[in-house]
């Protein structure tokens, strides 16, 4: 583990979200489009706290989604920026906390915020440890030519390259064989 566990869950929690995006996604259907699947996605992501699994919600997840993607295209300063303004908005207080299998972590909402002021708090939280590390480069775009998600590497060696949405690694791959097959 290169970061806290906290961190690495933050961080590919942001990723998801971010790549359920139409243009990211390579159904290029929205998939957060219903609040059964916000209720799902959170599910999946292991929230704790409130949750109200209606419309306004779906509509505050929806509307971070492309906040948090800048995230992955600014440069360091402009990070920074954005960090301290999504922590500002929601009167960020950091703490640490104990709760079901996770042993002690940061939070820094109460566990009655919207899931939407959680995720942004949470992800700005754990991009700080990034900003710190100067290990920003760790947030990058999918390297296949027709895929919009978003990555973390969180390897040792930084290698990762692709996304986790479509395959791409996968499809990638295959066309440089195909490719070097052609060449021969």
């Amino acid at each position: 583990m290169l970061f806290a566990h906290d961190t690495e869950v933050s961080l590919a929690t942001a990723a998801a979200l971010i790549n359920t995006e139409p243009h990211a996604s390579h159904s290029g259907e929205d998939e957060l489009s219903t609040p059964e699947q916000v209720v799902a996605f959170l599910d999946r992501f292991g929230f704790t706290g409130s949750r109200a699994g209606d419309e306004q919600e779906l509509g505050e997840m929806r509307a971070l989604r492309p906040r948090l993607r800048q995230l992955w295209s600014r440069d360091r300063d402009g990070v920074v920026e954005l960090i301290n303004e999504l922590l500002r908005e929601a009167d960020a207080l950091p703490q640490l906390v104990r709760h079901g299998d996770w042993d002690w972590h940061l939070h820094a909402t109460p566990p009655s915020a919207p899931v939407a002021q959680r995720t942004q708090v949470e992800t700005a939280m754990a991009v700080i440890d990034l900003v710190r590390a100067d290990e920003l480069s760790r947030l990058r775009l999918c390297a296949a030519d027709d895929c919009d998600a978003v990555v973390v590497d969180l390897s040792r060696n930084r290698s990762r390259r692709y996304c986790d949405v479509g395959n791409c690694g996968n499809r990638m791959n295959v066309a440089a064989y195909r490719q070097r097959l052609r060449g021969a």
